[in-house]
């Protein structure tokens, strides 16, 4: 028996999503509960997979039962394909088991030809009819041209604008049936000027040029892009629904629509859509005409919308979700062409999702599975006015490395932007690339664009954190930083021109673009408390200031997963005596600078004690190289010899003496330590003290701070910093005459500390998997620079996703798999997280929940993702 390609309508239902694509499988369903659908078939994604193994071609098997399910739907509708007495014309539509609007490819009025044309128009005599006739030609003309043979749109919307003018009208449905008819046959002139062959006129070529065309659509640029942002594997392929043509453009007693059952933006539960009379359903998607609101309807076809309505409610009883349909009405009967669960906002998912389980429709555990947690990220940040940014066109497009929306005035330095913004100027910080100094301007700005830099370059993974807008990556700014200008689409941009940018879309306008604060609705809480009822991981976050950790705590952190000491050291107070320590001759010196360093970290971790109010706190020791801390303006090198009483040459040699070739493997991390203990020594001192001190102020808190040891690669590595920890913590809770218990652990993030876990959880009392630096030690990439060549490998199908946004769970996981089922048994007291950005991804979350990690720890405002993410893991599939 050859396999099945090809199902009817009739053969279906709801649970063959897989094989019939979401729309074919939607379709079935809604012809099972009884609701009028014309009666077509689906081919499946599995010959969507076969076509591109065929290498891109419709095989004769698929084709033969291709042709077996148009003489079903000949059968059933008494018409015939391409007769020219009663002619069958069906729709051509795409249709992927993840809902993908508008990304791929429809064909509609398919099988028309002259002699079809002239045979219907001959047995109607009615002018009206001859009119009717001759639109669908030219849309069919147009869209299989477009669609189908990559003619573009704009050389017919062109012919059809001129025929406008010449006749004096405004709107297409003013065009007479002998307008329309010139218009067809230019349009078949146009085709053939441009491809140089004839309009096809055997309708079963178009019927398989059709298809292809579909099949052809899942692999265009836009459909790309759209996988990739949304986790839909290439693999998948989408399904082709071939189905008899209904006609919304037929006369007067006959129109097409769009409707929700609950309104998408707010959520709120009424009927919500538009409706257009004499028009076929691509004029309302594509706004050719302005179309009425529903409720209209009533008044023009009020048996049909009664039977609308029923439909509507069914639809929602039946599935248990907000509704998205489309749907024809043909000479005063309502015909049903789609049906969907409805994109939505944020707001509106979480509003529909607590009403849905106040009116018994699903669980909490379903509420809580049907939220994209993606989404839950516009409402933590501002956005943009939806009616301004529609108005909008973009000038370009970077990648969209931090949700939110930004405008301001151009500067191109951090301290420029901590300058305009304390005389009140609001400012979006645009540089090549940003690094550590540039926090304070980072701080500062509203936004921050870079041309260099991918999605866990320092600018992204420092905005997400802060959750400040950030777009970067975008590599057609031709950057002038000298002259503090740069030149995007054809455009000169100076300082203090005005910019705006999308950090969900990765848009960047010119000009200003209305924004509106972020609101978090009642809702919100509702699905987080039901959320918490259910995960099994524990969610901390990543900050470095107590005004992050406040923000985190506030978004429902449990703790602390990652506190960078580092930034700590960039405040102008406190540069200076660093950069003495890195300057200094010998170890006296060296921790003479630090003492003076002391007091402030220790205030430093006190404040974040405070905060997190007795809640876990992960501090990591020093992690960067040192050259990053180094000055490179002549100015405060000036300024570094003056103080240290040395020449500036000297300062300039030390600094060239720090510069390495491949710094992100260079001397850093627990290598600092080894080499300068003193370092080590000074953070512990502010670890231990802050800690004492707010055990003290707090009785009723539990303090037990856990120190980090970064980058370690060898059990005898980890040992010898550990021992500096640990004779210096001690002897400080000796000296305080008090009881504190703390915890020494260590980062994985070097392949071969995973492979060793098992020596180095001996000496660990627990890991976390710093995965930034892990995947960029497993693939080989430097994450700063892989965006330069990872488009190419999207497009040729080496990726799917970028490795440093989603976590790689072949390699990376595997040693992350790995690393504890090595150390657990050698430390059964071990406890395991993960502080690299993949702890604010929804599936690498879920990854985590399946390993046994203890906590994710993500940026402050992605704490609210990881608490839905972790409770739709422990959902789907509980740890025993």
């Amino acid at each position: 028996m050859s396999k099945k390609w090809v199902y009817l309508f009739t053969e279906g239902d709801a649970s063959m999503r897989n094989l019939l694509g979401g729309k074919g499988a939607n379709l079935a369903e809604m012809i099972k509960i009884g609701l009028p659908v014309p009666k077509g078939f689906t081919i499946t994604t599995e010959a969507c997979t076969q076509y591109y193994e065929d290498g891109r071609k419709i095989n004769d098997e698929i084709m033969s039962q291709v042709m077996a399910g148009v003489a079903d739907m000949e059968a059933v509708n008494g018409k015939k394909f391409g007769d020219h007495k009663n002619p069958l014309l069906v729709s051509v539509r795409s249709g992927a088991r993840a809902s993908m609007p508008g990304m791929m490819d429809t064909i509609l009025n398919l099988g028309l030809n002259d002699e079809v044309v002239e045979a219907m128009i001959a047995g109607n005599p009615d002018p009206k009819f001859e009119r009717f006739v001759y639109d669908s030609y030219r849309r069919f003309i147009q869209m299989f041209s477009d669609v189908v043979m990559e003619v573009g749109k704009k050389y017919f919307e062109k012919l059809i604008d001129e025929m406008k003018e010449a006749k004096g009208v405004k709107f297409d449905v003013d065009l007479t049936a002998a307008d329309l008819k010139t218009l067809a046959e230019q349009f078949k002139a146009e085709y053939k000027n441009q491809l140089g062959t004839d309009f096809p006129s055997d309708p079963i070529e178009q019927l398989k040029l059709a298809i292809e065309a579909v099949f052809r659509s899942w692999d265009n640029p836009r459909a790309n892009v759209y996988r990739r942002d949304n986790d839909i594997p290439y693999s998948w392929g989408t399904a082709v629904n071939v189905m008899p043509m209904v006609f919304g453009n037929l006369n007067d007693e006959s129109g097409t629509g769009v409707a929700f059952t609950r309104d998408p933006a707010t959520g709120e539960k009424k009927l919500m859509g538009e409706f257009l009379k004499n028009a076929q359903g691509e004029d309302v998607v594509a706004g050719v005409r302005t179309p009425m609101p529903i409720a209209q309807m009533e008044q023009e076809f009020p048996e049909a919308y009664a039977e609308f309505i029923k439909v509507c409610d069914l639809l929602e009883n039946h599935y248990h979700d907000m509704q998205d349909m489309e749907f024809t009405v043909e000479n005063q009967k309502l015909y049903m062409l789609q049906c969907r669960n409805g994109k939505r906002t944020a707001q509106a998912a979480l509003k529909i999702a607590v009403d849905l389980v106040a009116e018994g429709h699903k669980t909490e555990a379903e509420a809580v599975a049907m939220i994209d947690p993606r989404n839950l990220d516009t409402l933590l940040h501002p956005q943009f006015n939806a009616a301004a940014l529609k108005a909008a066109t973009p000038i370009g497009k970077g990648l969209g490395a931090s949700p939110g929306a930004a405008c301001g005035k151009i500067v191109f330095t951090a301290d420029d932007a901590v300058e305009w913004a304390a005389r009140g100027e609001k400012v979006v910080l645009v540089r090549l690339e940003t690094s550590p100094e540039d926090i304070t301007g980072m701080k500062s700005a509203q936004g921050i664009l870079t041309v260099r830099g991918g999605m866990t370059s320092h600018a992204a993974v420092v905005a997400r954190g802060m959750g400040t807008c950030c777009v970067s990556g975008c590599g057609d700014i031709a950057m002038d930083e000298e002259n503090k200008k740069f030149t995007l689409a054809g455009q000169e941009f100076k300082e203090g021109d005005c910019i705006s940018i999308d950090g969900t879309t990765g848009n960047i306008y010119a000009g200003l673009i209305e924004t509106v604060d972020a609101q978090i609705a009642g809702e919100f809480g509702t699905v987080m408390a039901w959320a918490d009822k259910f995960r099994q991981m524990k969610v901390r976050t990543n900050a470095d200031t107590p005004a992050d950790a406040k923000k985190a705590r506030e978004l429902g952190a449990e703790g602390i997963g990652l506190c960078r000491t580092e930034h700590m050291f960039f405040e102008e107070d406190r540069i200076a005596a660093f950069r003495e320590m890195i300057c200094a001759d010998t170890v006296e010196e060296r921790e003479a600078a630090l003492d003076k360093i002391l007091p402030y970290q220790q205030g430093d971790f006190e404040a974040l004690y405070e905060a997190l109010e007795g809640c876990p706190v992960t501090i990591r020791f020093l992690d960067p190289p040192l050259h990053e801390f180094v000055p490179t303006e002549e100015e405060d090198i000036a300024k570094l010899a003056a103080a240290q009483g040395k020449s500036v040459e000297y300062i300039k040699s030390l600094i060239e003496g720090l510069h390495e070739f491949n710094p992100m493997m260079g001397h850093r991390g627990c290598r600092l330590a080894v080499t300068y203990p003193e370092i080590a020594k000074m953070q512990t001192k502010a670890v231990i003290r802050a800690a004492i001190n707010v055990q003290k102020a707090h009785p009723d808190w539990t303090v037990k701070p856990e120190i980090m040891i970064p980058l370690v690669c060898e059990i005898k590595e980890l040992k010898n910093v550990k021992d500096v920890v640990v004779a210096t913590a001690d002897a400080e809770i000796a000296a305080a005459g008090v009881e504190l218990k703390y915890e020494v652990g260590t980062m994985i993030e070097i392949p071969r500390a995973a492979l060793t876990a098992d020596e180095i959880a001996k000496d660990a009392d627990f890991f976390c998997f710093g995965t930034n630096d892990l995947t960029q030690m497993t693939f080989g990439f430097s994450r700063d620079d892989a965006g330069k060549f990872l488009n190419a490998y999207y497009e040729s199908k080496i990726f799917e996703n970028d490795p440093f946004a989603k976590l790689d769970q072949n390699g990376v996981g595997k040693l992350m798999d790995m690393a504890i089922k090595l150390g657990k048994p050698v430390n059964p007291a071990l406890h395991v997280g993960i502080c690299g950005e993949h702890g604010g991804d929804p599936s690498s979350v879920e990854f985590c929940h399946t390993l046994g990690l203890d906590y994710v720890s993500c940026s402050p405002f992605r704490v609210p993702i990881a608490r839905l993410a972790a409770a739709q893991a422990a959902i789907k599939a509980p740890r025993k």
